[in-house]
C-alpha cells in the first residue's frame, strides 16, 4: 500500500458541486410546480388523506403477483442455467430488465392484496395495533412502490458486489501463494518454420538464426547469449508437444455436438497440449504437487480451471480416446486431474493431455523452463529479476537478435495481483458502502417524515386506551417491515446474482472463498443497515412523542 497515495481532485469537487446544485434545483422547481397546483384546503388537509390506492382488485394483484414471480423465476433461470451464453450486453440485458420490472410488480402486487388478506383473518387483523400497523403500511404506498424498488435494487447491488469482490480477492490471495511455487517461468517456440500464416492470414518469415535457436533448450540460449547461469538454481527444462491430429474437438469425441450446444464459444480448432509424464513430474516435483504415473497405453488430463475442466470431464466419463501418431490411447482417469505447469495469479489451466514416454511426439511445439533465483535476500532477488525485465540489456540484446523468450515471474504475478486485488476491494467497498447508506438513508428519512406527518394518529391511539408499550411496539413493526421488505428481496435477487458472477469469474474467483465474504457483508450490512433502522426508529419515537403540559 506504499505506493498508493491520497489525491484531492480540484476539479472533482467543484464537479460534485454543481452536480448537486443542478439537481437541488430541478427538485425545487418541480416541488413549486407540484404544490403551486394544490388549493389551500387541500394543503391543510393533506396530512389526514392517504394516496389513492390505483389497484383495488385483489384478484388483479394476486394475479400480477404470480406474473411477476414468473417473470424473475425466469430471469433467474437465464442468467444461471445459460450463463454460458451470456457473452455480450444485449444478451444481458434483458434478463437485467426483466428481474427489474419484475421488482417492481412484485411491490407493487403486494400493495394491492396483502391488506386484504390480513383482513379477512380477523384474528391478526383485529389483534392489538395490527389494524393501525397495516393502515400505516397501507399509507402513500404508491410512492413507496417505487422507492421500494428502487431501494431492493440497490442492497442487490450492495450484496452481491461486496460478496463476489471479497471473494475475489480472497481467492486470489489464496491462489498466489499455490500457484507461485518458483521465482521463474521461462519458454519459446520450438522448432520454427521457414514460414508460417498466422490466425490473422498474415505470412510470417523467421530467420535463418531465429530458426536454428528454436531447436536448443532455453538454457543453451541463456548461455550462448552471455548469460551468468549461477544467478539460477534448481532448474528444469522440458519440451511441450502438440499434434495435428489432436485438438479439442477431437479430444471430445462424440460429445462434441453435445458440448458444442452448451458452451457455444469455445475455440475447439484449437490443439492440444501434450507432455511426456517424465517432464511433466519432473516440474511437478520442483512445484511440490502431486505426480502421476502412466501405462503404455493410457493418458491423462491435467486441468484446474473450473470451467474447462466440467468439459474435458464429459469427454472422459464417456471413455473417449485420443490418436496420438497413429496409436490409441485410453484414460486412466475419468476425470482430469489437478495440475499445472505454468505458473499464473489463478487457476487458469485449460488443459495439458500427460502421455508415456514411448509416445512418438515429432511436433515439438516450445521449451519450458523453471527456477528458482540463487539468491537469498528480497534485495537480491529483485536485482536478479531486473535481468529479465522486457527493458534489460539482456533482453534487448535478445530482441535485436530477433529471439523472443516469454515468461513471468514470482515477483511479477505478485505485484500485479495485489494491484488488482487492492483495486477489487476499494471498488467492492466504495459501490458496497456507498449503495448501502444510499438505501438505509431513503428509508430513514422516509419513515422520520411519515413519523412527523403522522403523529396526530398516534395521538389519537393514545387517547383511545393505547399505553407507550403499545404504540412504541406498533412503531417498531412498522418500520421493521418497510426496512425488511427490500432486504429480503434483495438477498433472493443476491443469490442467483453471486451464482452468475461466479460463473463468469470461474477460474479466477472460487466458491470457497464465498462463505467468508458472506460473512464479512452481513457484518457490515448490519452494522449500517442496523444502525440506519436503530437511528430511525428511535428518532420517530421522538417525533411521535406526546408533549407533557
Amino acid at each position: 500500500m506504499t505506493n498508493f497515495t491520497f489525491v484531492f481532485s480540484q476539479s472533482a469537487c467543484v464537479k460534485t458541486c454543481i452536480y448537486f446544485a443542478v439537481m437541488y434545483f430541478a427538485v425545487m422547481i418541480f416541488n413549486t410546480i407540484t404544490i403551486s397546483r394544490y388549493k389551500l384546503i387541500n394543503l391543510i388537509n393533506a396530512i389526514k388523506k392517504n394516496e389513492m390506492v390505483k389497484i383495488r382488485n385483489p384478484i388483479l394483484s394476486v394475479l400480477i403477483f404470480i406474473i411477476a414471480c414468473g417473470i424473475l423465476g425466469y430471469a433467474y433461470w437465464k442468467v444461471t442455467a445459460g450463463v454460458q451464453t451470456m457473452d455480450t450486453a444485449d444478451k444481458l440485458l434483458p434478463p437485467i430488465i426483466m428481474g427489474i420490472v419484475s421488482t417492481v410488480l412484485i411491490f407493487w402486487s403486494l400493495s394491492g392484496f396483502v391488506l386484504q388478506v390480513i383482513k379477512s383473518s380477523k384474528n391478526i387483523y383485529l389483534k392489538n395495533t395490527n389494524m393501525f400497523v397495516l393502515r400505516q403500511l397501507n399509507n402513500k404506498i404508491n410512492t413507496t412502490v417505487i422507492s421500494m424498488s428502487v431501494i431492493c435494487l440497490m442492497l442487490f447491488m450492495t450484496i452481491t458486489v461486496l460478496s463476489s469482490s471479497l471473494s475475489l480477492k480472497n481467492t486470489m490471495q489464496k491462489d498466489l501463494i499455490e500457484l507461485t511455487p518458483v521465482d521463474l517461468n521461462l519458454y519459446k517456440s520450438a522448432d520454427l518454420p521457414e514460414r508460417v500464416v498466422n490466425k490473422y492470414g498474415k505470412e510470417i518469415v523467421y530467420t535463418k538464426e531465429q530458426i536454428e535457436d528454436s531447436k536448443i533448450t532455453i538454457q543453451e540460449t541463456l548461455k550462448n547469449n552471455g548469460l551468468d547461469m549461477d544467478i539460477l538454481k534448481d532448474l528444469v527444462e522440458i519440451s511441450v508437444y502438440t499434434d495435428k491430429e489432436l485438438n479439442i474437438e477431437k479430444f471430445l469425441g462424440n460429445k462434441l455436438d453435445e458440448i458444442k450446444s452448451q458452451y457455444p464459444l469455445i475455440a475447439y480448432n484449437t490443439d492440444e497440449m501434450i507432455v511426456k509424464i517424465s517432464d511433466y513430474n519432473k516440474i511437478a516435483k520442483l512445484y511440490g504437487i502431486e505426480q502421476y504415473e502412466l501405462n503404455d497405453d493410457e493418458f491423462i488430463v491435467i486441468c484446474d480451471f473450473d470451467g474447462f475442466e466440467t468439459i474435458r470431464n464429459i469427454a472422459l466419463k464417456n471413455d473417449n480416446r485420443i490418436k496420438i501418431s497413429g496409436k490409441q490411447y485410453k484414460p486412466k482417469y475419468d476425470e482430469c486431474k489437478d495440475g499445472y505447469i505454468i505458473m499464473t495469479p489463478s487457476h487458469m489451466n485449460t488443459g495439458i493431455i500427460l502421455v508415456p514416454d514411448n509416445c512418438k511426439l515429432t511436433n515439438k511445439d516450445q521449451h519450458f523452463l523453471a527456477a528458482n533465483y540463487n539468491a537469498i535476500t528480497d534485495e537480491e532477488k529483485e536485482e536478479i529479476e531486473k535481468m529479465f525485465s522486457n527493458n534489460s540489456e539482456f533482453i534487448q540484446k535478445l530482441n535485436d537478435k530477433g529471439i523472443i523468450i516469454d515468461g513471468n515471474s514470482k515477483i511479477a504475478i505478485i505485484e500485479s495481483s495485489v494491484g488488482i486485488a487492492t483495486i477489487v476491494t476499494f471498488v467492492a467497498i466504495y459501490l458496497g458502502i456507498i449503495f448501502l447508506i444510499a438505501s438505509a438513508a431513503i428509508l430513514a428519512l422516509k419513515q422520520l417524515t411519515e413519523s412527523s406527518d403522522n403523529k396526530q394518529r398516534y395521538m389519537i391511539l393514545r387517547k383511545i386506551g393505547c399505553d407507550e408499550k403499545m404504540i412504541n411496539k406498533a412503531l417498531f413493526r412498522q418500520i421493521a417491515i418497510f426496512f425488511a421488505l427490500p432486504l429480503i428481496l434483495a438477498i433472493i435477487h443476491a443469490v442467483f446474482g453471486i451464482q452468475f458472477v461466479l460463473a463468469i469469474l470461474s477460474g479466477i474467483a472460487s466458491a470457497e472463498e464465498l462463505l467468508p465474504s458472506i460473512i464479512a457483508t452481513v457484518a457490515i450490512m448490519g452494522l449500517i443497515y442496523g444502525s440506519y433502522f436503530l437511528a430511525t426508529y428511535f428518532g420517530s419515537k421522538s417525533i411521535i412523542k406526546e408533549e407533557i403540559t
